[in-house]
């Protein structure tokens, strides 16, 4: 009998985004800065937006020795019609600024759900707008959406946060239908709990709205519903932006890759 004949290695594609221009938003910190790091490690040149303008210096003098270029882009995606503009020429759009407040809607500040909206749908719907002539221009682009588990599950007292998400799983679909034709692809990321600063500051909230002492939060409430009883670290969350920005998955379009240990398995 003969000896089995070893299979060569899998081919891993190296990201290689020399020549292209990313831009980040929710850039100085969490999730957002460790795309810009990904992104600017494969080569790209990326516009960090943000409106912490310390962060961004912080972050630019984290990426100094890397392939690509960070430049930082002070902006509060509030005003729309300047977000707009800063995703001109982009090749790849991360839509991931963020920020979160738990109140039973009955207490929840139409103020406050009104800005979460501007910020997570319409900013995000903005920048689309505002990148895809040059995506459809040169028939290559990539949307990449930081959805999350609430883009597809629901969870008490956070309605602004959840109706932005299943927003922007609906904008991210539609925006990866009338891309395809011109070779542009749009797909969300969903990740439950990350280690962040947005996820850290929910504890006092959660505490307070499910009556229960504040280190008891993380493991009966955030990790709850997960099989893998840890929160995500943002560089998890990069790679899987950047798995969505390589060539290997151009035929990867309108879906939402599930980061959450288990939780929507249930």
């Amino acid at each position: 009998m003969t000896a089995a004949r070893a299979l060569p290695a899998p081919h891993a594609p190296t990201l290689d985004l020399g020549g292209r221009t990313a831009l980040v938003t929710g850039a100085a910190g969490g999730i957002g800065r460790a795309c810009v790091l990904r992104l600017a490690a494969a080569g790209a040149k990326v516009r960090a937006v943000d409106r912490d303008a310390a962060g961004l210096e912080e972050l630019v003098d984290a990426a100094r020795d890397l392939a690509g270029a960070v430049e930082p882009h002070v902006l509060d995606l509030t005003d729309l019609d300047a977000a707009e503009l800063a995703a001109a020429g982009t090749d790849v759009l991360v839509n991931n600024a963020g920020l979160q407040l738990v109140r039973p809607i009955e207490e929840f500040p139409p103020d406050v759900f009104h800005t979460v909206l501007t910020v997570m749908l319409e900013a995000p719907f903005r920048l689309v707008r505002g990148a895809l002539p040059h995506m459809y221009g040169q028939g290559w682009g990539r949307i990449v959406n930081i959805s999350s588990v609430h883009g597809l599950r629901a969870s008490a007292f956070k309605s602004a946060y959840v109706a932005a998400k299943h927003g922007l799983e609906g904008l991210s679909k539609t925006a990866a239908l009338e891309g395809a034709p011109h070779g542009v692809t749009s797909n969300c990321v969903n990740p439950a709990y990350v280690r962040t600063p947005l996820v850290e500051k929910q504890l006092v909230d959660q505490a307070r709205a499910h009556g229960i002492p504040e280190e008891r939060v993380l493991t009966e409430v955030l990790l709850q519903d997960s099989a893998v009883k840890r929160l995500i670290e943002p560089a998890e969350v990069a790679d899987a932006v950047a798995y969505l920005c390589g060539p290997h998955a151009s035929f990867v379009t309108g879906t939402s890759l599930v980061l959450d240990g288990g939780w929507t398995a249930h």
